[in-house]
């Protein structure tokens, strides 16, 4: 299925380098290349789930594109009112238009709210900001958005310390949500709640995803959770996309060495599962990001690698299986196959 007519944002050869200072002239030695060279389009309303160990690169490169982080090189181009925004070019005036229909919910919910303040009070910043008045307005647009959230709209007088862990990520939720906005970035929003939470709050977001028509980019290491919540999947590893196709495609058939790999440490219970696949077991530990490997980055731990992996970068390319499209960076996939 062709959704190059419904792009909300497309990203292309995005970096995002972190400088390394060393002395006391605080000298810069080196990068920490977090995100180094992704193209990626995320479609209007789908939910895309970006998944790879801590390090890649995966919360990072969703800053980035809220502009929460300095791009260092590359482009980041929104579809806003039919029009493509070079969201790196745009007078801060502009960018606080865009700023509206992005927002972010956090991994942990304890770390977000400010203690001292009461759930009103550090609610309604947002919509201070953008000048809606009188204050009996923010409060009417609070207590709606609480009880969409499944939370009484009481809790607008209460503290942080008074909620649960679970309670008050629905808050960020609705913090979130409050101007209305159409790309929420989900950074683990369920990975610090027990499991029974998470459950409730991945089925509170697919709500609103249907009843807001919204479209979420799910940074998550739980592959069992991505496969459930998304529509498509990117493999993300040492600052590259090694792989993306749809959740199903990716579970079922997984082509990236990397990629099996991941999928084959999901734990099952039923002997008979999908996933009851032998255990690919990874050698060594991830290549440190401010000196990356030549070649692909994944060569040093890969049992499959090439001679010619060693030496040159794999590109992203299109390839069919099973009839359903699927973008993997391997040199083991030279040309298109059915």
């Amino acid at each position: 299925m062709d959704n190059s007519n419904n792009t909300l944002i497309k990203l292309s050869d995005l970096k995002i380098y972190f400088p390394i200072f060393k002395g006391v002239f605080k000298k810069v030695v080196g990068f920490v290349k977090a995100v180094n060279g992704v193209d990626l389009d995320i479609y209007r309303g789908e939910t895309l789930g970006l998944v790879g160990e801590s390090g890649s690169g995966k919360t990072t490169l969703g800053k980035g594109i809220l502009q929460l982080v300095k791009i260092t090189s590359g482009e980041i181009t929104y579809i806003f009112d039919d029009e493509e925004k070079n969201l790196q070019s745009l007078p801060n005036e502009d960018m606080l238009r865009i700023r509206k229909k992005m927002q972010i919910v956090f991994q942990d919910p304890y770390s977000t709210l400010n203690p001292a303040l009461t759930i009103f009070n550090q609610l309604q910043d947002p919509l201070k900001k953008f000048g809606i008045k009188p204050k009996s307005k923010r409060r009417e647009i609070l207590e709606t958005l609480l009880e969409e959230v499944n939370m009484p709209k009481e809790s607008l007088n209460h503290y942080p310390n008074e909620f649960s862990g679970g309670q008050r990520q629905r808050i960020g939720i609705a913090r979130a949500l409050s101007l209305s906005p159409e790309f929420v970035v989900l950074d683990e929003a369920t990975s610090a709640l027990d499991v029974s939470i998470q459950a409730q709050v991945l089925k509170l977001l697919m709500n609103l995803k249907e009843e807001r028509n919204l479209t979420y980019l799910f940074i998550t290491h739980n592959l069992s959770v991505a496969e459930y919540f998304c529509d498509r999947i990117a493999v993300m590893y040492l600052g590259k996309i090694v792989e993306l196709s749809s959740a199903e495609e990716l579970y079922n058939n997984p082509l990236h060495p990397y990629s099996k790999a991941l999928i084959s440490a999901i734990p099952v219970v039923d002997s008979n599962s999908k996933f009851g696949r032998k255990r690919i077991i990874l050698e060594g530990d991830v290549p440190d990001p401010a000196n990356p490997p030549n070649g692909c980055p994944f060569h040093p731990r890969c049992k499959e690698a090439l001679e010619e992996c060693k030496h040159n970068v794999p590109q992203l390319k299109k390839l069919f299986s099973s009839g359903k499209e699927h973008y993997v960076s391997c040199h083991l996939y030279k040309k298109e196959f059915v």
